[in-house]
């Protein structure tokens, strides 16, 4: 099909075209409170007699010292050079700078090529704050909520712990601070370590919380809660229309959203191998290129990563990159399980404890003697995550203000209540019984302290001189 040419202008209709282009033109320079004509380079041509009055407030004397030098040097936030670049007109906006607050319109002139040959710039209004009261007033509001917003949405990226929050005196525990509180000196990858619930996201936190990135994001993703065909998205974002069913709009990824602040990779191990070579390039270059886009943006992100599984292992199988491990062990710190932090074990209790009496409405429980010697001879294969379930479900099942060793015996499979091995079989004499709990409940009492009799005799609720008796009766 054929373009139609487009037919030349009678000369009456490009005389009236002009003559409207100068009627508005004087138009605009008298209903304005002020105007300026720029050329293309962005340099002050014109200013009409309005324009005049602001000058002195602007640091100008003479009309002469401010025609013929660049916008941006005598008007200050000027986004004149904005229209001269896209050729897109900024019918309203505020300005704000030494001569006051003012609405203004740009408008880009062309010529009869098509091309920018310069731009209009208009002083609508002065004094905005009482001409346009109502209108200065919701901007006002919305700029509020939408500080509020982004104050909401920077708590919520930011760090919900600290190294105080990581509980623990225990020679285990307190290796695993001094290691983390070196980690977060650094600048460098760190890879925690660790059995499913010994507490990786919240050294995680920790460690940023005490980096110099402490007042910028904190981004944290679950790999094992992302399905793989949204792993790339997640990571690196989206371009818009970059898929059918996709946003117009881009998307930004976790690292964008973690720029200059602290990426957590929570269960690396889940990671896809067709993803790895792509993290390993984002981890090396520090730049991602968004899912459907061909454009290199540059990150500055710290990663730290958390895995309960042997990575190690898992190199050896194929199925783990192996240079991607060593990129992520730069620092590794390996969190204990509970059973090797037993001395821990009444502290963590009690944090727990008030925690969930604060998020349940719940009267805040203690720990008897027998209740920590049965929760110090189990084995917790769920560690600190499986303590707060049984503390939660002990404390739902009773009304007791203290919990006792039977308030576990249904949570916790497998545990007996002390003296209930004794129970089995033809009766035993009292006396017997007796002395075989008080055994357990010292015997207990000991491995969760590290030995410590001064703190088992108050886990016991007797005297140190009582327990020292009762050692010296079971040699």
């Amino acid at each position: 099909m054929k373009k139609r040419m487009a037919l030349p202008l009678p000369d009456d209709a490009v005389a009236i075209r002009k003559l409207a282009a100068h009627s508005m033109f004087e138009l605009f320079s008298s209903v304005s409170q002020g105007m300026m004509l720029v050329d293309r380079t962005g340099r002050v041509v014109w200013i009409n007699e309005g324009y005049k009055r602001f000058l002195p407030a602007l640091g100008f004397a003479r009309s002469e010292d401010f025609v013929g030098r660049p916008v941006e040097e005598v008007v200050p936030n000027t986004l004149m050079h904005h229209v001269l670049e896209t050729g897109k007109p900024i019918l309203v906006d505020l300005l704000t700078n030494k001569a006051g607050t003012f609405v203004v319109s740009r408008i880009p002139l062309r010529d009869e090529a098509g091309e920018v040959i310069g731009a209009i710039g208009m002083v609508l209004f002065d004094h905005p704050e009482t001409t346009l009261q109502p209108l200065i007033a919701k901007f006002a509001r919305m700029q509020q909520d939408l500080d509020e917003a982004r104050q909401e949405l920077a708590a919520r990226r930011g760090t919900k712990y600290t190294f105080a929050s990581f509980i623990g005196t225990s020679p285990a525990a307190l290796e695993v601070k001094r290691q983390a509180r070196r980690a977060a000196q650094t600048d460098s990858t760190v890879l925690l370590l660790g059995e499913t619930g010994t507490g990786k996201e919240l050294l995680a936190h920790a460690i940023h919380a005490s980096s110099a990135r402490a007042k910028r994001p904190f981004i944290g993703v679950n790999l094992a809660a992302v399905p793989e065909t949204l792993m790339e998205a997640e990571f690196f974002g989206v371009a818009p229309g970059a898929y059918t069913g996709a946003d117009r709009k881009s998307r930004d990824g976790k690292f964008k959203l973690a720029d200059k602040g602290t990426l957590f990779l929570d269960e690396a191990g889940d990671m896809p191998l067709a993803l790895q070579a792509k993290l390993l390039r984002a981890l090396q270059e520090q730049e991602i290129e968004p899912l459907g886009s061909n454009k290199v943006i540059k990150v500055d992100v710290r990663v730290i990563a958390a895995t309960s599984r042997d990575l190690k292992a898992m190199v050896a199988d194929g199925r783990f990159r192996e240079d991607l491990y060593y990129r992520l062990n730069v620092l590794p710190v390996k969190l204990p399980p509970l059973r090797e932090r037993i001395p821990d074990l009444e502290a963590l209790a009690e944090s727990l404890l008030e925690s969930i009496a604060a998020r349940t409405g719940m009267p805040q429980r203690e720990l008897s003697p027998s209740a920590l010697a049965v929760l110090a001879a189990h084995r917790w294969p769920g560690n600190i995550r499986e303590l707060r379930n049984a503390l939660e479900q002990a404390a739902m099942l009773t009304d007791n203000p203290r919990l006792s060793a039977e308030d576990f015996t249904q949570v916790l499979p497998g545990t007996a209540a002390p003296g209930d091995a004794a129970k089995a079989g033809p009766p035993r004499p009292l006396p017997q019984l007796i002395a075989e709990l008080e055994r357990s409940s010292i015997l207990s009492a000991l491995a969760a302290t590290g030995g410590n009799k001064v703190s088992a005799a108050r886990m016991l609720g007797i005297s140190r001189a009582t327990l020292y008796e009762k050692l010296g009766e079971m040699k």
